[in-house]
């Protein structure tokens, strides 16, 4: 028997387990119920479970709506007025800025076309946007969009840097490489930091130096990275970038989105914006004056009053991460994820008869997060829908591909092997 074969075994995911000092932390979360019991859910890259305790951070807000009325923007427990600000420091923490440099408002893509109306500034040969081959829909609308919005043809505007022939994921290198080889027309850099499809995690604090040296902006998309990987965005001179709170940060459906603007840029008023009047200098806000006076740093980027429910669901996880700290959970997601990959090479190579399993996120620790995209080879939605019905909710993409990502927050060791067993039952 070899080394993985070995480990493939409940008594070592429960010893596993028995060693995990965050193992308490999946009682705080409501896990979903399949045939009875807890699901393997392995779909914290979509949608994070809810923690049990937010109900008490949502009755707070709707017993002072109750009490107060519209006073509650000041007299609530928690003001409305100020509801953002208690996000920020916690946030800040996440994605390793300043303060200052971030904000909780509107939705994911919204705050990535609010940031590209100051940060995508096409003149003359500078117009173009270089972005990865296969971002997530959203992206890629977003940005042809706002090519044509400046009267652009994405089709010669848009640069995507994609896998070469025969692979899955894209090669740092050749990223470098397109940003030089296309350096004096490229006016934005604007790249999911973290791949949705393979789960590959991007360098970005190389790809930001090398946008920089062209003289280009670089922004990024964080949805599948803030939660899951260490971020030093004010560190690595990241200029935006924006994320959801919905996935690895466990925030309600469709929750609050993040936006981060850089300390070099967060006193530029002269820097083109669509306004709104939560974006104003908040000392003078109500003298509803004419003429937009910027509140300094990323709330000056707000649009609109704080949608304090979806605020309050995404404190009630926050403060969850702050108890933990994004390096325990780094650590604890790295094993496993790679607990998980060897279960899964174990599968193939006794089982490879059946179903080959090939692994398509990068296998190096530093190039991915929680998530494993899987292709399988020989096997069609048939045998994901099998897996289904033994109690693991995934995620399936066309034409075989199934993403998981065992969440360090609440999932366990045992998740991972039982994932194996339910695997191995649904190809035979």
């Amino acid at each position: 028997m070899t080394m993985i074969a070995q480990k493939n075994s409940i008594d070592y995911a429960k010893s596993l387990d028995a060693k995990d000092e965050l193992s308490s932390y999946r009682d705080r979360f409501y896990i979903p119920k399949i045939n009875g019991q807890d699901s393997v859910y392995f779909t914290g890259n979509s949608l994070g479970l809810q923690p049990k305790n937010l109900i008490n951070y949502l009755q707070q807000e709707l017993d002072d709506w109750a009490k107060y009325g519209v006073e509650g923007h000041f007299d609530a427990k928690n003001p409305w007025f100020s509801y953002h600000e208690l996000l920020t420091p916690k946030i800040a923490k996440i994605v390793g800025a300043l303060n200052s440099e971030v904000v909780v408002t509107h939705s994911l893509t919204t705050n990535l076309h609010l940031l590209m109306v100051s940060f995508y500034q096409p003149k003359g040969e500078r117009y173009k946007i270089l972005c990865e081959q296969k971002a997530f829909p959203s992206d890629q609308y977003a940005l042809e969009s706002q090519v044509r919005f400046h009267g652009y043809d994405p089709s010669e505007s848009l640069i995507e840097v994609g896998p070469r022939d025969g692979e899955h994921t894209i090669r740092h290198e050749d990223v470098i490489a397109a940003i030089k080889e296309h350096g004096s027309e490229i006016a934005l850099v604007m790249i999911g930091g973290v791949n949705y499809y393979s789960g590959q995690l991007f360098n970005m604090e190389e790809i930001t130096k090398a946008g920089h040296e062209v003289g280009a902006m670089v922004g990024f998309d964080l949805a599948h990275a803030a939660g899951n990987v260490i971020l030093k965005l004010h560190d690595w001179q990241v200029d935006f970038a924006a994320w959801c709170s919905y996935k690895y940060l466990n925030s309600s459906p469709g929750g609050v989105s993040g936006m981060f603007v850089h300390q070099n840029h967060e006193n530029k008023p002269e820097l083109p914006r669509f306004a709104g009047w939560w974006g104003y200098d908040k000392d003078s806000r109500f003298m509803m004056e004419p003429g937009f006076k910027p509140m300094k740093g990323a709330e000056g980027w707000q649009l609109s009053n704080a949608p304090v429910l979806g605020m309050a669901a995404h404190l009630a996880s926050l403060d969850i991460f702050d108890e933990v700290g994004m390096d325990k959970l780094r650590s604890k997601s790295d094993e496993l994820t790679a607990y998980l990959e060897e279960i899964i090479e174990d599968i193939t190579q006794r089982k490879g008869h059946l179903c080959q399993f090939e692994i398509i996120t990068p296998k190096d620790q530093s190039e991915r997060g929680a998530q494993l995209s899987i292709l399988a080879h020989g096997k069609g939605k048939a045998m994901f829908d099998a897996l289904t019905k033994q109690g693991v909710i995934a995620d399936w993409r066309e034409p075989n591909v199934i993403r998981i990502a065992p969440v360090p927050l609440y999932n366990s060791f045992e998740d991972v092997y039982r994932f194996g067993q339910y695997l191995e039952n649904a190809i035979s």
